[in-house]
């Protein structure tokens, strides 16, 4: 399972400053169980613009995560909160196919 979430990084702020807290909270979240790593990408052109996504064993293990706040992270978050505005894309299932294109045939 993804979570996955958009990261809006204010004016007058930095995304390494959002990184720094995201590493912090991950470091945190990453014990709780069925976590299963997190990535954090720039778009391109817009390096003001991320996208975060948190992979989970399933949704049920994030949502009991959820349930059970971490203070720490929680006082992360408030603290990343001054440097950007957050949009959660949404949570998404592994795919059950995968479209994988046949490599071109050679003459």
């Amino acid at each position: 399972m993804k979570f996955i979430f958009e990261v809006h990084i204010r004016e007058g702020c930095t995304a390494e400053q959002y990184a720094d807290a995201w590493v912090r909270a991950s470091e945190l979240i990453q014990r709780a169980p069925g976590a299963r790593g997190t990535t954090l990408h720039r778009k391109i052109g817009d390096p003001r613009t991320l996208i975060a996504i948190a992979y989970w064993d399933s949704k049920a293990e994030r949502d009991a995560m959820e349930a059970r706040p971490n203070p720490a992270v929680e006082a992360i978050i408030r603290e990343a909160s001054r440097y950007c505005d957050i949009r959660l894309i949404g949570e998404f299932e592994e795919p059950e196919w995968v479209v994988t294109p046949a490599p071109p045939a050679t003459p």
